[in-house]
């Protein structure tokens, strides 16, 4: 498909997938078309990373999403905001799916929960083909935590669903991406309610004055709210275009020399990209002033920021199971 988009469609540039082991097979064929690509949910450490190592030839890829390491990082960052106190949380069992972009998030869990005072007491990665999570819920019950931190995407229902049903008395936080869609809800029957989610946007947040007008027209075209990968994708669209104004040409690598210089202000924040000399080439910055993301939980069917508090329509509401195992 991407030799074929260049060879046959022409095009310039594409924007691909936000599985990282879809982008990662994509790499090498970017370097030998020499076309730009620029993925919009891919959170693997290995794309900018394979970047850094060998930049001659992958400097065509450009991470176009926060890394695992940004991920964790901003999980960890809104845990020591919100729950420390709110929960007096001071042990974490993990809990991640075993894919590629899960490995570097899982380290980034381990090295910045201890940082915040979290003790991890548990670290558990299933296989994506888990269909039932009881052994693994008795499991991170039995290690006394006092907080799941998940790095869920191409599972997320089941493992939400079971969580629900089986009242398990801990609070879910973390990466859930498919709690990031609007269907999420319906796809749950409700017991995505009390999830707590790291996601870029979410409806009625105005990260910057781009954002309420982007989802408000998304959802009036296709009747559903953006994902996270929509927003990137979009802000992708118009950030490529102005590297393209910018370069005067869409020859490769005079448009990556301008993609390097992108500084844009999109629906998620202001978009840099690390250089050369950092360990995540080309991949979007993190931190105050650029990209952070948000965290938002599933309250009675809505989407609601709840980090930084800047952006926060709500406070945190505990689950009926966790509350009554506070009792």
């Amino acid at each position: 498909a991407f030799q074929r988009a260049v060879s046959e469609d022409k095009v310039n540039l594409v924007i691909a997938s936000y599985i990282s082991e879809v982008v990662l097979a994509l790499m090498p064929w970017a370097a030998r078309l020499k076309t730009p690509m620029i993925t919009p949910g891919a959170a693997s450490n290995e794309i900018s990373a394979a970047v850094h190592k060998d930049y001659a030839r992958n400097k065509y890829t450009f991470h176009g999403y926060l890394t695992s390491a940004a991920l964790a990082q901003s999980i960890c960052d809104s845990t020591k905001d919100m729950l420390i106190d709110l929960m007096k949380v001071k042990t974490a069992a993990i809990m991640s799916e075993d894919a590629a972009w899960t490995r570097p998030l899982d380290v980034g869990y381990e090295k910045c929960l201890p940082e915040i005072g979290v003790k991890v007491v548990d670290h558990i990665r299933f296989s994506p083909d888990t269909g039932d999570f009881t052994p693994i819920y008795n499991k991170i019950e039995a290690a006394k935590p006092d907080l799941i931190v998940t790095g869920i995407s191409h599972v997320g229902v089941q493992p939400t669903v079971q969580w629900q049903n089986q009242k398990v008395p801990l609070a879910m936080t973390g990466m859930n991406s498919q709690a990031t869609s609007s269907t999420f809800w319906s796809n749950t029957n409700g017991a995505t309610q009390g999830v707590i989610f790291q996601s870029i946007a979410v409806p009625g947040a105005a990260i910057t004055d781009k954002s309420l007008a982007f989802s408000a027209a998304f959802k009036k075209r296709f009747g559903s709210d953006p994902s996270y990968a929509g927003y990137m994708a979009y802000d992708q669209v118009y950030y490529a275009a102005d590297a393209v104004k910018r370069a005067g040409t869409t020859e490769a690598d005079k448009l990556v020399d301008a993609l390097e210089k992108t500084d844009w202000v999109g629906t998620v924040g202001r978009t840099q990209f690390y250089g050369k000399d950092d360990q995540f080439t080309h991949s979007i910055k993190y931190g105050p002033g650029f990209v952070t993301g948000l965290m938002a939980q599933w309250q009675d069917g809505k989407q609601v920021a709840v980090w930084p508090k800047s952006l926060a329509q709500g406070a945190i509401v505990l689950p009926a199971a966790v509350k009554a195992a506070a009792r």
